[in-house]
């Protein structure tokens, strides 16, 4: 049984907590869901210094267990710090370190990853955090590689994530990672959000606020897009199905979605691919062709930009059969 250990203290927030809680914790579900994988798959333990955990919003989370559980976890859990300028005690320190030593997995969410520096185990390998505490991160850790967009990074025994929100991307990457996409998938769906965000997204897109899209004029061309995603559709093309300009439509469409149309048209055609490479038999050049690409050359180039892997050596990760 793996067994992950997710660390509590005062001041954090039940979300991040709440997030590994429920996602390594969801081992009860039903029948229909990943037929053939054996369940439960994780043992989860909430732990801290202390038995009783005040946190954000005036609650206090009791918990059963204390430090010895992260001696003997396979995963161990951060969530965000309350204060990124205090160092963490040194049980906590020395528990991470020791953990790191015996090769357990250390994982942490936004703030989480100063903990994990703290302990020196970031040193030399390529981290991130909130993108509000990169700069805190470098100036106070400088032997971290500090990779301030990434809404999480993957370095094998050590993975960080930005916010909240990419805490979900990266422990359902983790599931992805142990039991395969049909598991991972099912999880996703359970929990209503994306099956995959790959690492390499940015955290956001710092753009002037643009004007809401009223009359919903953006959102159906950009339904009409994905239901044509087979298609290698032209800005003007979406342009016209909504009886724009280019140029009106171009400005529109980045307000209201901080990105250009090309380049989240691009991002579509890659999270659609992504089913293809791992439940079809379809070729690489298929799978491109499919999902719109107009060569097997363009769909790799951009499959390896976003994904930072190739369409092959993702669908020999990932693939079901």
């Amino acid at each position: 049984m793996h067994r992950v250990a997710i660390l509590a203290y005062e001041g954090m927030t039940g979300f991040e907590a709440g997030i590994a809680a429920e996602i390594f914790g969801m081992t009860e579900l039903s029948d229909r869901f990943s037929a053939g994988v054996p369940r439960p798959w994780y043992e989860v333990q909430m732990c801290a210094e202390q038995p009783s955990v005040p946190v954000v919003g005036g609650a206090t989370l009791t918990v059963a267990h204390g430090l010895e559980s992260i001696a003997s976890a396979d995963t161990v859990i951060v969530p965000s710090v309350h204060d990124v300028t205090a160092r963490p005690s040194e049980a906590v320190v020395e528990s991470i370190r020791s953990a790191a030593i015996r090769g357990a997995r250390l994982v942490s969410i936004c703030s989480g990853a100063f903990v994990l520096a703290a302990a020196g185990v970031l040193d030399g390998r390529r981290a991130t955090t909130h993108w509000i505490y990169a700069d805190d991160l470098v100036d106070r850790f400088p032997d971290v590689e500090v990779d301030r967009s990434a809404l999480y990074v993957d370095e094998g025994q050590i993975l960080t994530s930005a916010g909240c929100a990419a805490g979900l991307d990266l422990c359902v990457h983790l599931i992805r990672r142990d039991h395969g996409p049909q598991v991972a998938n099912d999880v996703a769906r359970r929990l209503v959000i994306a099956p995959h965000r790959s690492g390499g997204q940015a955290q956001y897109v710092e753009t002037p606020s643009g004007p809401a899209d009223d009359e919903g004029t953006i959102g159906t061309s950009m339904a009409w897009a994905l239901a044509n995603i087979d298609r290698p559709l032209t800005l003007d093309e979406m342009a016209d199905h909504v009886h724009l300009s280019r140029r009106s439509y171009l400005r529109r469409f980045t307000a209201h979605t901080g990105t250009t149309p090309i380049k989240w048209l691009i991002a579509q055609r890659i999270g659609a691919s992504l089913a293809l490479l791992e439940d079809g038999s379809e070729s690489i050049e298929e799978v491109g062709r499919q999902v719109g690409f107009p060569s097997v050359i363009t769909y790799r180039h951009h499959f390896t930009r976003i994904m930072r892997t190739t369409p092959r050596e993702y669908r020999a990760s990932f693939r079901t059969d």
